[in-house]
């Protein structure tokens, strides 16, 4: 068989800009003549980069999702492809722009009118985690010895993912953006947002639209502000500054996480940190907010810490490069399911890692699956049937009595966290998906339906559809992926 391309799109509807990326990857089997067929990406090609387009808004409270699709439109055609040409990408809508009243809406107009996407309303912990990726703060995890921090800044959030030997330990989120505050080149506030207010008051400062900033009060704010986030991701908050550190906080806290040795910021604020530093008040509001301010004085403060401040390989297309890799697989012979369910796509993936002596431990076993459960309900819906795909690893010598422990704990915890969901979908990297799926089934009964395969690999971050079942036995299974993990100038 010959390779073959495909064509991959990104889209990222962020708080301030919007942005799509085309690709190409080629796909080439990797698998003999009489092995089942496997497909691997074996080059890719960024093809179209748009400009970077400024949100529209209808209002305060709603996105213009038709004027968004109108600027998608003139960017497929002048990047010389159609939307029914695309085979994968995603649609990520972030920052402030995914808690707007019309989001959903948003979301379900371009997977209507676009190819076959992953699409996503991605949450604050969703899209750092794909922002760290994209930047390459997961990959660079292997390579060091502590912990890897991402920070995504831009308009209205700054979501953080700290990775560790290449996986995610922990997600935040804080109100820290360039667009927080607007104002004018003589220093005029035009805009406050209300997300930044809280912290405002609790750190002392009093704006509001029509007082007249300096030069010096901005700065202080911005370095006041950047402080108190890398203050508590670097695990060095002050008692006394806890509660103002709270109310900068979109969501949970930080995690305990092992010490964080690098640390990177992409989005926005990261591409503005390569600037140079704006020396007036009219420099400063070059943008009509406090972006580039932000960026030179974040900069300063990391170089404070006993953490080293790397380059990300991504800084502004952090989120909208992760659209699409995808892989052909096809699922072992032992699948446990109601064929009746699929076909499903764009399922998102949570992964439990499992060893043998954790499974000889109930106590420990109960801790491990809920705080996966906790996680999957904190980045996805909990009413959704289903809500995600639970990656089960490590089974490589699973005993009847482990299995049963691991169905014990799972069922109980699948309902505990998704009492409203009517399908669970549960994938192994091991030939055990019958047994794991009966034992599921007997606990769940009618309640819930069981979807459970085995034989395939996938990571916490990834999506996967599956598709109908060949002769009747065996699930093809696309994985998706990020598919660059270069550097922006490396991709020629």
């Amino acid at each position: 068989m010959e390779p073959q391309w495909i064509t991959s799109v990104g889209i990222d509807i962020g708080t301030s800009t919007t942005k799509m990326i085309v690709s190409r990857l080629r796909l080439v089997r990797t698998s003999g003549a009489l092995s089942l067929p496997r497909f691997d990406i074996a080059q890719r090609e960024l093809i179209y980069a748009s400009p970077i387009h400024s949100t529209p808004l209808l209002g305060e409270d709603e996105v213009d999702a038709e004027r968004i699709w109108a600027i998608l439109t003139d960017e497929y055609e002048r990047a010389g492809v159609r939307p029914e040409e695309l085979k994968s990408g995603a649609v990520i809508i972030t920052g402030e722009t995914a808690t707007k009243a019309n989001a959903r809406r948003i979301v379900h107009l371009l997977a209507e009118r676009s190819g076959d996407f992953v699409v996503a309303t991605a949450g604050a912990d969703l899209e750092g985690l794909l922002a760290g990726k994209g930047a390459g703060a997961d990959r660079r995890s292997l390579e060091v010895r502590g912990a890897v921090a991402n920070i995504d800044i831009g308009g209205g959030t700054a979501n953080a993912a700290v990775f560790h030997r290449g996986k995610a330990v922990g997600t935040v989120t804080y109100h820290i953006g360039g667009r927080l505050i607007e104002l004018n080149a003589r220093g005029t506030v035009t805009s406050v947002s209300p997300s930044i207010r809280p912290w405002l008051e609790a750190a002392g400062y009093r704006l509001e639209p029509g007082h007249t900033v300096s030069y010096a009060l901005l700065e202080d704010l911005c370095r006041a502000m950047s402080l108190a986030m890398l203050d508590d991701l670097a695990g060095m908050t002050a008692p006394e500054e806890r509660d103002a550190v709270r109310k900068l906080t979109l969501g949970a806290p930080l995690p305990q996480v092992p010490p964080i040795e690098e640390w990177t910021v992409s989005g926005g604020i990261g591409r503005l940190m390569e600037e140079a530093k704006p020396q007036s008040l009219a420099e400063a509001a070059k943008h009509g907010d406090i972006g580039p301010l932000l960026a030179h004085t974040l900069k300063a403060c990391a170089a404070r810490y006993p953490i080293r401040l790397a380059v990300p390989d991504q800084t502004v297309r952090a989120t909208v490069i992760g659209a699409g890799m995808q892989s052909t697989e096809i699922s072992g012979a032992t699948v446990h399911l109601d064929s009746t369910l699929l076909p499903i796509r764009n399922l998102p993936v949570c992964k439990l890692e499992l060893t043998l002596s954790l499974l000889e431990q109930p106590a420990s076993l109960a801790e491990a699956v809920g705080q996966t459960m906790q996680s999957g309900a904190a980045l996805f819906e909990r009413d959704a049937s289903p809500p995600f795909a639970l990656a089960l690893a490590g089974l490589e010598h699973c005993g009847y009595a482990s299995l049963q422990r691991l169905a014990d704990r799972l069922s109980e915890s699948f309902t505990d966290y998704f009492p409203d969901s009517r399908v669970m979908v549960v994938v192994c990297d091991t030939d055990i998906a019958k047994a794991l799926g009966q034992s599921l089934e007997k606990r769940l009964k009618e309640r819930t339906k069981i979807v459970c395969i085995d034989q395939i690999k996938v990571e916490h971050g990834d999506y996967i559809d599956l598709g109908e079942p060949i002769a009747g036995i065996m699930i093809p299974v696309v994985v998706k992926t990020l598919a660059f993990h270069g550097r922006e100038g490396d991709r020629h």
